[in-house]
């Protein structure tokens, strides 16, 4: 059964910054504890990542994945192509403005393949919505 996690937040950093720091997936395990890896495969015309292979670890469970980033000027999506633990993976950021910086929405659906402990489950959904918002918070400030 599939399960959807959901933040939103304030940065005090311009949209471009926020996207800026999206689009560098590469630099992923920087600021986002539960990322081990980040590699681009293939990138789209403009440059954006496009495929990316990654190493995340939450709850204790390490999962090689791999994703399809879809890019706007003010989101950041991405779709599970495959994985060893996850069944399905949706994530999506929107970055729009907000004063002098930006608000961000968060949105995260997974579905694993092996029946989990629902405490466990949620537990998983908590790190996402942290990193999430604490992550990219502090990196916002970093590269301000």
């Amino acid at each position: 059964m599939a399960v959807t996690a959901t933040t939103e937040f304030d940065i005090d950093a311009p949209p471009s910054v926020i996207m800026e720091i999206l689009l560098d997936v590469e630099a992923l395990p920087e600021w986002s504890g539960p990322h081990k890896s980040a590699k681009i495969l293939t990138e789209h015309e403009d440059g954006s990542p496009a495929r990316v292979e990654a190493s995340v670890t939450a709850v204790g469970i390490t999962d090689d994945q791999v994703l399809d980033y879809t890019w706007t000027e003010n989101t950041c999506s991405w779709s599970l192509v495959e994985s060893s633990q996850l069944a399905q993976q949706e994530g999506k950021y929107t970055v729009t403005p907000k004063g002098d910086g930006s608000h961000v929405s968060f949105e995260l659906t997974v579905d694993l393949k092996i029946k989990m402990p629902g405490l466990i489950v949620k537990r998983g959904q908590k790190v996402a919505v942290d990193t999430a918002k604490k992550g990219l918070t502090e990196e916002a400030k970093r590269r301000s």
